[in-house]
């Protein structure tokens, strides 16, 4: 089995993943150390997962546990009479006491959803607190309340919550002056320690939700471009079989026309004719078994053969003219230097080739057409310009009148930024017929 980009068999992608750093392998925590222990970190991890999802399940159920166990603690602080050890007036009442410690405690069943209201509320108790002298140990449950404004709301928040913690102690401080140290330092420490780790735990989760985010995207996107490649390779797939399939199925009818028509008055052409036919249909044969032999083998194993170029240009028109289309070939300017692509090369092979088919499939024959091929070099295009003299109009009208053939050939120009014309001979022309213009630059531009 192999391993996925994550680090797992499967190649799935686990919470653990997404937590962490870009660049830092996966913490199989199942695993053992060199020294055959199990890291602390892993069951911390485990146990810390079970708690939030346990939260996430039951958010009631895990503020009622916790609220009851702050509220437990503050009442069995007061019963005990612990409360008396720190506290700058031993003697406030017991009653007084339990009532701060409560008040303190129970709004922590809200302190998710409206944690400024709890700070605010928990304020005069906390003035009474300090005035009193009891200071109870429970008023140190605002720092909870200070964690959650940390981890989620604004900063300006944070900055309202802090003057809901200072403004009691300091007026309890100008009550007691010699009480400074012991009612201001310990909560500005915890108040300072408890929104650092509130704004580290945000800043975790924040960064933790941008990754899983960029994950789920990243998913989107390489299933949009699989399905976008495979559209394109079908696409491909279609316009190499049409233009194979298409080209020598026609040369086939016109031969076998051509046949037919002589078998009745020279034996010997019928003949030829017969023989031209098995030879286009075994070269269509060897062709298609190519084409799906790439498609069904590994790339390594597959058949390969060169796609034609314009060297093969002679061996495409003599076919034509075997099938009864009378076609002559005309070249101007000087080739350049160095070859088109062969891309290019395939391109103009292809708008020929589907040209010279159409003009078969529907150039009439009354009278029968001819056709003419111009290759034309310049600076910096080649155009590729194919006439007949057809009378027929019918499929050639429109996008390929619901076919594939000048719709393809548009495709094949586009890809390499070059322009295709079909229509109509203009009316100055000395007769009807029919012509393909295709314009392609000899090296790439902008597109």
């Amino acid at each position: 089995m192999t391993r996925g980009a994550t680090g797992h068999e499967d190649g799935r992608v686990t919470d653990d993943d997404m937590n962490r750093a870009p660049g830092t392998p996966p913490d199989n925590t199942q695993g053992s150390t060199q020294g055959g222990t199990t890291p602390i970190t892993g069951p911390i991890q485990r146990l810390l997962r079970r708690v939030r999802a346990f939260d996430l399940r039951r958010p009631l159920l895990w503020n009622g546990l916790l609220t009851a166990c702050w509220v437990l603690f503050a009442v069995l602080d007061v019963t005990s009479g612990g409360w008396r050890t720190v506290a700058l007036d031993p003697d406030v009442s017991g009653t007084l006491v339990l009532l701060m410690s409560v008040a303190f405690s129970v709004p922590l069943l809200w302190r998710r959803t409206h944690p400024l209201a709890v700070l605010a509320f928990t304020a005069p108790v906390a003035l009474v607190n300090v005035w009193s002298g009891a200071v109870v140990q429970a008023a140190y449950v605002q720092q909870i309340v200070v964690f959650n404004i940390a981890l989620r709301l604004p900063g300006r928040a944070l900055a309202w919550a802090g003057a809901l913690v200072a403004a009691p102690l300091l007026a309890g401080a100008a009550h007691r002056p010699h009480s400074w140290d012991p009612l201001i330092a310990p909560h500005v420490w915890a108040f300072a320690l408890s929104a650092m780790l509130g704004i580290v735990v945000r800043t975790r989760k924040e960064y933790t939700e941008a990754l899983v985010d960029r994950a789920r995207r990243l998913e989107l996107e390489r299933d949009q471009q699989a399905r976008l490649a495979a559209a394109a390779e079908r696409t491909r797939i279609a316009r190499e079989m049409h233009d194979i399939i298409g080209h020598n199925l026609s040369v086939i009818t016109g031969l076998a026309d051509g046949g037919a028509y002589a078998a009745a008055r020279s034996p010997e052409r019928a003949a030829q004719a017969l023989e031209a036919i098995g030879t286009t249909s075994r070269q269509a044969l060897t062709e298609l078994r190519r084409l799906l032999g790439v498609l069904r083998d590994h790339p390594a194993e597959a058949h390969r053969a060169p796609q034609p170029t314009l060297d093969d240009m002679d061996e495409l028109l003599t076919g034509v003219r075997t099938a009864g289309l009378p076609v002559r070939l005309r070249v101007h300017g000087t080739p350049p230097p160095s070859p088109p692509t062969a891309g290019r090369q395939l391109t103009v092979y292809r708008v020929v080739q589907e040209a010279l088919t159409n003009t078969l499939k529907h150039g009439g024959t009354d009278p029968s057409p001819t056709a003419e091929v111009t290759l034309t070099y310049r600076a910096t295009e080649l155009e590729a310009l194919v006439t007949d003299t057809g009378t027929g109009t019918v499929g050639r009208h429109g996008p390929d009148a619901g076919g594939q053939g000048i719709t393809g050939m548009r495709e094949r120009a586009s890809l390499y930024d070059g322009t295709l014309e079909a229509g109509p001979l203009p009316a100055s022309a000395p007769v009807g017929g029919w012509q393909v213009r295709l314009r392609l630059p000899l090296e790439d531009t902008p597109s």
